[in-house]
């Protein structure tokens, strides 16, 4: 159970990357949705969930995905010509730790360590 956990941390946040660093983003057209802002709130609450399940503590999971939300936009804006950094992106990164972080507290069950 845990390898596959591990996986899956792997994979998430792996999907995060591509969608995050991808040379351009998706052309979403005028389908006048938040598609965007949804799929920003996705990769970063499946992300911090999967980490917490994967066995790293909430605490770090949280602390390591909030602080990508902002960094991913500098990136986006400053390296990546042919995408831009969008405020309203970190907030729906953080909206996204935040989802992720309640639903590991909920579902994620937590192993003591075992004694040295």
């Amino acid at each position: 159970m845990r390898h596959a956990r591990t996986v899956l941390a792997v994979a998430a946040v792996a999907l995060q990357m591509v969608v995050l660093y991808a040379p351009s983003g998706p052309d979403m057209g005028d389908v006048g949705l938040p598609v965007d802002k949804v799929v920003h709130v996705a990769v970063f609450a499946l992300a911090t969930w999967a980490l917490a399940a994967a066995g790293m503590s909430p605490g770090w999971s949280v602390a390591l995905m909030a602080a990508h939300a902002p960094i991913s936009e500098l990136v986006q804006h400053l390296v990546l010509p042919d995408r831009s950094g969008d405020p309203a992106d970190v907030v729906a990164d953080l909206l996204g730790v935040a989802l992720g972080a309640g639903l590991a507290g909920r579902t994620v069950r937590r192993v003591p360590a075992r004694p040295r």
